[in-house]
C-alpha cells in the first residue's frame, strides 16, 4: 500500500528547505515539528484534493470498500456534521426536514441539527437501561416507527458501537431502511476496526449508506484522525459534494501530522493489522471469561472494550493506584478500551488490579419522553442561563449537558 502523504513530507524534510511558510516553528524545537507542514506546493489541499491526499483517500476507500472516503483532522465530529448536512441537503423527494435518531446520539448530532436547521424525532431505547449512553433499537421497532410516520425522515441515525460497547443489528436496521426508502447513517466512531474482524462487521459492509469512523479511537492514528465513509450505492450527490460538506465544518488549517498518520494507517491496515487484531480480541475474550468466573458483570459486547457494571469511580481509583488508566467511569460503569498496541503486561495488570467484584447493582433507568416546545436550532441559539439541575424542572434545555 502506497503512503503518498508520508512520502511527500519525508522528501520535504530531507530537502532542508528554508520554511518561509506556516507554521511558525519552522520544523524546529519539537520532535514532531519537522513533519508538521501546511498546504505548500505538492502537499495537496484537504478540501480540494487532487494530489497526494486524494491518492491516499482512494487507498482508504479501497481498504474500507466504500464509494468514497474523505479524511477528517477534526475527529468524527466533523464527519457527523458533514454527513448530516449531505443527507439533509440532498434528501430524496417527499422526505421531511427531520432525522429519526437514537436518543443516545452524540452531542455533535444536536449541534449539527442547530447549524443545518433540521430537527430530530427521537428513537428511545427499548426496555429499562442502566445508562443514557445505551439505546438498543431493534429492526422490528424501527420498522414500526417508520411505518407510523406520515412523512419520511431524511435519514435514520444511530450510534453503534456506543460508548459502553453495545453493538446494534446494523444489517437488520439497514434492511428495514432500504425497504422503507430511508437512508441509514451510523455514528461508528468507536468501530473503525470492525472492517478487519474475521467477519466484516463494518456499517458500510452491512448496508449503511454513510458512517463516520474515528481512526484515533481504535486504530493507530493520531487524535483527531477520522473518516467520512459513503457507500457505493448512496446518492451520487453525496459523493460529489463530500469535500464541500467537510470544508463547511472544518478548519482551513488541517493538521498534516494527523493526515500523515491516516496515510501511514493505510499501510498498517493493509498489512498485518487483521492478524494482530484477532490476537488482541482473543486475548480480551480470555480476560472477560476469567472476570465473569470471578463474579464480574459485563456491560456491552464490543470486542475491543471491557465494560463492567460496577462502582466505576471506586474501581477506576483502584486501577489508577496500580498504574492503569481507564477510558470512562461513573457510578454504575467502568470502560476500558484495548487495541493491538496493548501489551500482554497491560492485560495482566488489569486482571490483577481489578481484584474481586464489588457486587454493585445499577439502578434501572428509563429516559423521560418530554415534549418539544421549539426546534433544536431555536433552543441552541437562544440566550441561556446556567442553573443547578434541581432548579431546571420545567425549563427548556438549551444544550446537551453530558460529556458526549
Amino acid at each position: 500500500m502506497t503512503t503518498p502523504i508520508a512520502d511527500f513530507i519525508a522528501r520535504y524534510v530531507r530537502s532542508d528547505a528554508a520554511r518561509l511558510h506556516m507554521p511558525g516553528h519552522k520544523g524546529r524545537g519539537l520532535p514532531e515539528a519537522a513533519f508538521d507542514i501546511t498546504e505548500i506546493e505538492g502537499a495537496d489541499a484537504l478540501y480540494e484534493a487532487d494530489g497526494v491526499i486524494a491518492e491516499s483517500e482512494v487507498n482508504a476507500a479501497a481498504i474500507f470498500g466504500t464509494g468514497r472516503t474523505a479524511y477528517s483532522t477534526e475527529g468524527s465530529s466533523q464527519c457527523i456534521r458533514a454527513m448530516l448536512y449531505l443527507a439533509a441537503t440532498y434528501r430524496g423527494e417527499g422526505m421531511g426536514r427531520f432525522a429519526l435518531a437514537g436518543r443516545n446520539a452524540h452531542k455533535t448530532f444536536v449541534h449539527a441539527a442547530a447549524l443545518c436547521g433540521f430537527d430530530a424525532m427521537w428513537l428511545y431505547p427499548e426496555g429499562e437501561q442502566t445508562s443514557p449512553c445505551a439505546c438498543p433499537i431493534s429492526p422490528e421497532r424501527l420498522d414500526g416507527v417508520l411505518g407510523s410516520l406520515k412523512e419520511k425522515p431524511f435519514c435514520v441515525y444511530v450510534t453503534s458501537p456506543d460508548y459502553l460497547g453495545n453493538v446494534l443489528d446494523i444489517a437488520g436496521l439497514s434492511r428495514v431502511c432500504r425497504e422503507r426508502g430511508v437512508p441509514l447513517l451510523v455514528d461508528n466512531a468507536h468501530g473503525a476496526y470492525l472492517r478487519f474482524m474475521e467477519n466484516d462487521l463494518h456499517p458500510i459492509s452491512l448496508g449503511a449508506d454513510m458512517c463516520c469512523d474515528s481512526a484515533h479511537k481504535t486504530l493507530s492514528a493520531l487524535t483527531g484522525a477520522a473518516y467520512l465513509h459513503i457507500s457505493k450505492s448512496a446518492p451520487a450527490a453525496w459523493r460529489a459534494h463530500a469535500k464541500e460538506a467537510m470544508a463547511l465544518f472544518g478548519s482551513t488549517s488541517p493538521s498534516y501530522l494527523t493526515l500523515r498518520s491516516l496515510d501511514l494507517c493505510n499501510a498498517s491496515l493493509s498489512g498485518d493489522y487483521p492478524a494482530r487484531l484477532r490476537a488482541c480480541t482473543d486475548r480480551l475474550d480470555d480476560l472477560k471469561s476469567d472476570l465473569m468466573k470471578r463474579g464480574f458483570r459485563l456491560a456491552g459486547d464490543e470486542r475491543l472494550k471491557l465494560s463492567l457494571r460496577c462502582d466505576g469511580r471506586a474501581t477506576a481509583a483502584r486501577l489508577r493506584q496500580a498504574g492503569v488508566e481507564c477510558e470512562f467511569a461513573d457510578g454504575d460503569h467502568l470502560v476500558m478500551m484495548f487495541s493491538p498496541e496493548n501489551s500482554e503486561r497491560d492485560f495482566e495488570r488489569v486482571s490483577a488490579a481489578l481484584g474481586e467484584p464489588d457486587c454493585h447493582e445499577s439502578e434501572p433507568w428509563t429516559p423521560p419522553v418530554l415534549p418539544a416546545v421549539m426546534s433544536l436550532r431555536e433552543a441552541v441559539f437562544r440566550r441561556a442561563v446556567t442553573l443547578p439541575v434541581q432548579k431546571a424542572v420545567g425549563r427548556i434545555c438549551a444544550a446537551p449537558t453530558v460529556a458526549c
